[in-house]
């Protein structure tokens, strides 16, 4: 049986923005992972600014290919459109790209890899132990959940968002389209549904959105449900009708939870999307991700490093800064895509908008942070 001082269920950019600031605090690091690297997410692809001083201290350098992004255009289901400045702008880079960078830095560092699913975690006197589907067993006194948006974990650990269905779909593919600026990230409105589009280290467009199973389930398939439901948004259209897929199949990804999580649970630290998922509409998803690794792992050097620092503080420490950092983003987001999503009430909002133009950075400064060191 094999002993480290953290393990980390699940190598996104949690997990392995985790595992590296761990290891460069001088502990012994174990990542499980079901999926080996380089492979693509369903994800919109944008990072917000707020992140990059962090990474960049872990030695995470953001390939200069990346998008620089400075502009959020917004989009009603008939075309009407408002532009604004991002108050800190971001970049565009796929998972692809990201995650594999992180995980290249991960290995290079001295963090364990073990490409395997994780069947079964137990606590007991003070430590985890953490069993595999071919029945091999490890442990640590510390525990990161960050096995994405849902996971058999979840079922395992009978959390309570897992019991609910959940109404929402991802779909997400790059396409070739010259006629995208470099420097901006579009969310488009459609029936049931929003669109997100940004450029990404290679030059290819992000086209990814989330729609209800009640409007999918309408048509066919995803080309059908394109030309019926999403290009009736004209600027969807333009951009169907010109792009050139470069995938050979969209990525999908089935029952999209946005119910409130607990951040730790079972005394798992949960991360990045294990522990809240905020409204892709908002765009900085991804940022979210790498700041709560970064709450995590302060938090775990401070409590192996300090004596009298106990369990039940830890993670009741963890949770209150997990919710200081993104409780009020996570209910503006809320808050936000029930604006878009009602027709009625959307047209409402984007006149509003339109009328006052400060308003749309209003909303966006709710939904973002501030960098973070």
């Amino acid at each position: 049986m094999e002993h480290y001082d953290i393990i980390i269920i699940g190598a996104g950019l949690a997990g392995l923005t985790a595992a590296i600031d761990l290891r460069k605090k001088n502990h012994r690091v174990l990542v499980f992972e079901k999926n080996t690297f380089p492979n693509h997410k369903v994800c919109g692809e944008y990072v917000s600014n707020e992140v990059r001083p962090y990474l960049e201290s872990l030695g995470v350098g953001i390939p200069h290919s990346s998008a620089n992004i400075d502009t959020f255009t917004l989009s009603t289901i008939n075309g009407k459109t408002i532009t604004t400045r991002l108050p800190l702008g971001g970049f565009g880079i796929s998972r692809y790209a990201l995650d594999n960078l992180l995980y290249e830095k991960a290995l290079a560092s001295g963090v364990a890899f073990i490409f395997q699913a994780v069947d079964a975690i137990a606590f007991e006197d003070s430590f985890f132990e953490i069993t595999t589907l071919k029945g091999q067993i490890y442990r640590a006194p510390f525990v990161i959940g960050a096995f994405g948006k849902r996971s058999n974990l979840d079922k395992n650990m009978k959390r309570a968002f897992i019991a609910k269905k959940s109404p929402w779909l991802g779909v997400k593919a790059h396409y070739d389209y010259q006629g995208f600026p470099e420097n901006e990230v579009a969310l488009h409105n459609f029936n049931g549904g929003y669109a997100g589009l940004s450029k990404t280290e290679t030059g290819a467009v992000n086209f990814c959105y989330l729609t209800s199973y009640k409007s999918f389930q309408k048509e066919r398939n995803i080309t059908s449900f394109n030309e019926k439901v999403v290009a009736q948004n004209p600027v969807l259209n333009t951009f169907l009708k010109k792009a050139k897929p470069i995938f050979d199949e969209p990525l999908s990804i089935a029952q999209i939870s946005f119910e409130q999580k607990k951040a730790a649970e079972d005394h798992v630290i949960m991360c990045g999307d294990s522990a809240g998922l905020i409204h892709p509409l908002c765009g900085n998803g991804m940022a979210m991700a790498v700041h709560s690794a970064k709450i995590a792992s302060e938090l775990i050097d401070k409590y192996i490093n300090e004596n009298g620092y106990d369990r039940q503080k830890f993670e009741k420490m963890y949770t209150l800064q997990w919710n200081e950092a993104f409780k009020k983003r996570l209910w503006a987001g809320r808050q936000l895509q029930s604006l878009l999503l009602n027709k009625g009430v959307s047209k409402l909002g984007m006149s509003l908008i339109v009328g006052a133009p400060g308003l749309l950075s209003r909303v966006i400064r709710a939904t973002h942070g501030q960098p973070i060191v």
